[in-house]
């Protein structure tokens, strides 16, 4: 592959920089043993980005962004930034990023590792082999849209709100990942809304109906309302294939879905946007979805794994390395049946720490490699 592929990475805050640092040991071996190289830029994002320049996102860090054929994020936030006003707080570094690089299509796979089957809350039978996509819409909806915000009524009462509206366009281009994720995967579409409470998701179920119609030739699509399918997935999650949903309730549902493979710590995703004309490759951005655990922070304790199955996807969908994805994820699947990080801890498996975990993950890569 040619090295000059331009990937920024952000490790943020927290954890963020531990499992960085343990994901760039990957990336070394892959350069060594798979000669697959990367254009490397580091940049400062979220509380990190704060305390050197008094904004969670600069300008120079958002255009190198722009400017990058995917970007690996790690993670933001601490409670030392609890008190700062809304716009200058960690997270909104990164919802800057996913609105200005217009991600609109968020990725969120839910796998039960083969050695990780115990490890779920649930029975070994309703989890063992789930393998399900959540597809979460990322620009619009109540975290973006207008209007929103606190307004006082006098009196000592205030109001706050938030607006959750949705275009015909953009429900539109969502489903149509759906479909297409769909058709690759086991050809079953799931549409989650609340149609029967909400007006934004009364045009959802409609574009989504008209759109299955049109351009959606052997997928079989079915809707479902977001609490009965945050009900379903803690009941019988193996039904799902590829759900799509907005962007609040598939920001709650993923986080379900993570508990169903033993822990935050296992889950990763991809931001896709639309693909670029010059590059032929979509805006992208990686991130595990366990966010910056300030409480494990610095002890060697994180799990890495999530961060290095987000890097994973960022070699499937970015950069056509499908081969070297398999061999990272059998890599993790194989370290997991030896040594555990304390979230996923079980009987008969050795616990140690994130480089500990790294270690394991770089063995097996050595043993897949002969």
């Amino acid at each position: 592959m040619a090295s000059n592929r331009k990937v920024m990475v952000l490790p943020g805050d927290g954890i963020g920089t531990e499992v960085m640092q343990a994901n760039m040991k990957i990336i070394d071996w892959l350069a060594k043993h798979r000669s697959l190289d990367f254009d490397l830029s580091e940049g400062l994002v979220g509380g990190a980005s704060y305390d050197a320049h008094g904004t969670p996102l600069t300008d120079e860090v958002l255009a190198d962004c722009v400017a990058s054929d995917a970007v690996l994020f790690g993670a933001v936030g601490g409670p030392q930034y609890d008190n700062l006003a809304f716009d200058l707080k960690p997270e909104r570094g990164l919802l800057t990023l996913r609105k200005e690089m217009d991600l609109f299509a968020n990725l969120r796979p839910a796998l039960v590792f083969p050695a990780l089957v115990d490890a779920s809350t649930l029975k070994r039978e309703v989890v063992s082999g789930l393998d399900i996509m959540i597809l979460r819409e990322l620009c619009g909806g109540s975290y973006f849209a207008e209007p929103r915000g606190i307004d006082d009524l006098g009196d000592g009462i205030r109001k706050g709100y938030d607006t959750n509206a949705y275009t015909t366009p953009e429900i539109e281009r969502i489903g149509r990942v759906g479909i297409d994720l769909a058709r690759k995967r086991h050809g079953r579409l799931t549409s989650v809304e609340k149609a029967n409470v909400m007006h934004s998701g009364v045009l959802w179920r409609e574009v989504m109906t008209e759109l299955h119609a049109a351009e959606g030739n052997g997928i079989e699509l079915s809707h479902m309302y977001a609490d009965n399918c945050a009900m379903q997935l803690v009941r019988s999650p193996k039904q799902f294939d590829v759900i799509v949903t907005d962007n609040l309730f598939g920001d709650l549902l993923s986080d379900c879905a993570a508990m169903l493979t033993g822990s935050l710590g296992m889950l990763p995703s991809a931001s896709l946007g639309e693909q670029d004309p010059d590059t032929g490759l979509p805006k992208a951005m990686y991130e595990p979805v366990h966010g910056s655990a300030p409480d494990i922070a610095g002890q060697d304790l994180a799990n890495p794994l999530a961060q290095f199955m987000s890097f994973s996807m960022m070699l499937r969908y970015s950069f056509d390395q499908a081969a070297e994805a398999d061999l990272l994820d059998q890599a993790v699947n194989d370290a997991l049946s030896k040594k555990r990080t304390g979230d996923i801890m079980a009987a008969g498996c050795e616990q140690t720490g994130t480089d500990g975990m790294t270690a394991a993950v770089i063995d097996a890569l050595d043993h897949l490699a002969r």
